[in-house]
């Protein structure tokens, strides 16, 4: 019998196809399978429109036997079987798709959708055999004809025999290499997994012979073995059910099966759009964070399918950053799909439902902030570390997170928002107040927290590294800007006060000189405290660099040595102020003493490094003898 050729495409060509354009050998599966689906979908649209057809779905399936001896795979469809013409001009040219033809003419006809539109699906079966074989019988046809090749040689077509349409697909596997086991693809389990992983809401039953093993009766330890035929899929998707059938647990089961995590989803949410775009699709908010969140080995993205058929474990152009700790999946008919429907083309239907997605999260979110607080405070103390990365990360995501954010207060003693924060603001608050440290424990004691409080004004507690770097990229909230108790200015100060300190520092200004001298190079300023009312003495900032932000920039590994604006404050109403002003007078070696105390005692206050332990242990000794 004569081999023929491919038709215009090259052994290279066949070559590069089958060890290139899919990444997992085990895509093969899916890709016959969906061509075999195709098939019987074809047999719907030829009912439409022929009255002498019947189309009872229940006679129509897909059938997988694996020969263990003779390494071979065949996969059985009662679709609409190919002639001979079919045949040669479907497999005997790369790249040439009867889906395709067959979508085209029938475009104006509702339906099932037909997904296999490249034509080089059928070939990836190459990567795990060493011969194919077709066998099919096309509808209405009295001869069955049988298409065979090897690979990029060419190919062979000859009459055979067949008692019924559809077509039969019997795969050689290949040998095991030092490299790859291709004994897997004759296993049940593997092949039922990769089923359930790809096709297992392939519209149409899936069946398998599967061996099951039963004990022998009055034997611990031996088995009686018998084949069953099951069937491998479910068919039906979850999210093409009508919502109002399913419950609670339905959407756990989900979750669970599709291995999105061991914890109970806080919620989920279902979409059904038919719009400029159509797609299903299920979100889930998880309860737990991932082990590996904030490591390089997690990976973002939703489960992507095309008219059932899973295309991709992960879209992450599905969830921006921000959302990245969502788990779900996405299906459509719209999707523009490569060549290989693995990876997707960048078009707009993909951003339609990307944009949609974020907006159902937010108010997913929103929802269970309002209604579900408990299970809002569970989701935040989990995931709202990435929330603040997305707004220090992206600017343009301010409007879609700032409600989310939430800060301990220091007069409700728990997360509250932005948004409840402002609402309780007295009328002479100008600003929102924050203060910054590594513990709340430790900011509770900060001496810049003293006039804040004594003023009434509630107060956030920023503990999270990624804290302030957030709030200075969101800048204000409702109008309210916000405000450190560390900073220079704290809009507190009545005109009265201000002349009072300007007084205060013009009668001290040769102490505050002497001493800003002595800390040259430490400090920017040495200057009197309205905030401080117990404390001797702390630090303020001036400028964009606050201290907990230099402690968290010094700390990086490529550490850029941005250090903040320092400004030493002192108390006039303490007794260490009256010791300052003695020294300043009778003794300047003391004076320097006392001031490097003064400045290592608020740096050590604040949390930071003292530049040389050594000497502060020294001086301390020198005001003990």
């Amino acid at each position: 019998m004569e081999k023929r050729q491919f038709k215009a495409e090259s052994k290279r060509l066949l070559e590069m196809m089958i060890n290139s354009i899919y990444t997992q050998k085990e895509i093969f599966l899916r890709e016959l399978i969906s061509n075999a689906s195709d098939a019987i979908d074809k047999m719907y649209y030829k009912a439409l429109t022929d009255d002498s057809i019947s189309f009872n779905q229940n006679d129509y399936y897909i059938k997988l036997s694996a020969d263990k001896e003779n390494r071979t795979l065949t996969i059985t469809d009662t679709g609409i079987g190919m002639t001979k013409e079919e045949l040669e001009t479907n497999l005997g040219t790369i790249a040439k798709s009867g889906s395709l033809a067959f979508k085209k003419e029938n475009e104006s006809k509702d339906g099932h959708d037909i997904i296999g539109q490249f034509g080089v699906g059928f070939y990836s079966a190459f990567m795990v055999a060493d011969v194919v074989t077709v066998t099919s019988k096309a509808l209405g046809s009295e001869e069955a004809y049988k298409w065979e090749s090897d690979g990029a040689e060419g190919y062979t077509i000859e009459q055979a025999t067949k008692d019924s349409f559809g077509t039969e697909i019997v795969i050689k596997i290949k040998e095991n290499t030092e490299d790859e086991s291709y004994d897997e693809y004759l296993e049940d389990y593997r092949l039922k997994t990769i089923i359930k992983k790809y096709s297992d809401f392939i519209r149409y039953p899936i069946k398998m012979d599967v061996t099951q093993r039963t004990p022998k009766e009055g034997s611990d330890n031996e088995w009686d073995e018998f084949t069953e035929e099951q069937i491998i899929n479910s068919m039906v998707p979850i999210w093409k059910k009508n919502k109002n059938e399913l419950t609670t647990e339905d959407y756990e089961s989900f979750y669970n099966e599709k291995h999105y995590g061991f914890d109970k989803p806080l919620k989920h949410v279902h979409l059904s759009v038919d719009g400029a775009v159509r797609y299903h699709s299920i979100l889930y908010i998880p309860e737990n964070i991932p082990f590996d969140y904030y490591s390089k080995e997690f990976e973002k993205g939703l489960e992507l399918y095309s008219n059932g058929v899973l295309i991709m474990d992960k879209c992450a152009d599905l969830l921006p950053d921000h959302f990245s700790f969502v788990k779900g999946m996405v299906d459509s008919e719209d999707l523009s799909l490569n060549i290989s429907r693995e990876i997707l083309q960048h078009d707009r239907q993909l951003k339609l439902i990307a944009k949609n997605i974020k907006s159902k999260i937010k108010g997913a979110l929103q929802s269970l902030l309002k209604e579900e607080r408990e299970k809002y405070d569970q989701f935040y103390k989990a995931f709202g570390r990435q929330l603040k990365y997305g707004v220090y990360s992206d600017i343009s995501s301010k409007d879609t997170l700032q409600d989310l954010l939430m800060f301990f207060s220091s007069k409700e003693k728990k997360l509250v928002t932005l948004g409840e924060y402002v609402s309780r603001m007295p009328e002479d608050q100008k600003y929102i107040y924050y203060a910054a440290g590594e513990s709340q424990e430790r900011i509770e004691k900060l001496p810049q927290l003293e006039l804040v409080t004594d003023k009434g004004f509630e107060v956030l507690y920023f503990t999270e590294d990624v804290d302030e770097f957030a709030i200075r990229m969101l800048s204000s909230y409702k109008e309210k800007e916000f405000k450190s108790v560390s900073s220079g200015d704290l809009g507190i100060e009545t005109e009265d006060s201000q002349e009072d300190t300007k007084s205060e520092e013009s009668e001290n200004k040769e102490l505050f000189d002497s001493m800003k001298q002595v800390l040259a190079g430490k400090v920017k300023d040495v200057r009197v405290s309205k905030r401080l009312k117990s404390h001797p003495v702390c630090l303020a900032t001036e400028g964009e660099v606050s201290i907990e932000m230099e402690k968290i920039l010094q700390s990086m590994p490529d550490n850029p040595n941005i250090k903040a604006d320092k400004v030493l404050e002192i108390n006039l109403n303490h007794e260490v102020f009256q010791s300052l002003k003695k020294a300043h007078e009778s003794d300047q070696e003391k004076l320097a003493l006392y001031t490097n105390l003064l400045y290592n005692q608020a740096l050590l206050i604040e949390g930071l490094p003292i530049n040389d332990p050594l000497e502060f242990t020294n001086d301390v000794c020198k005001i003990m003898v």
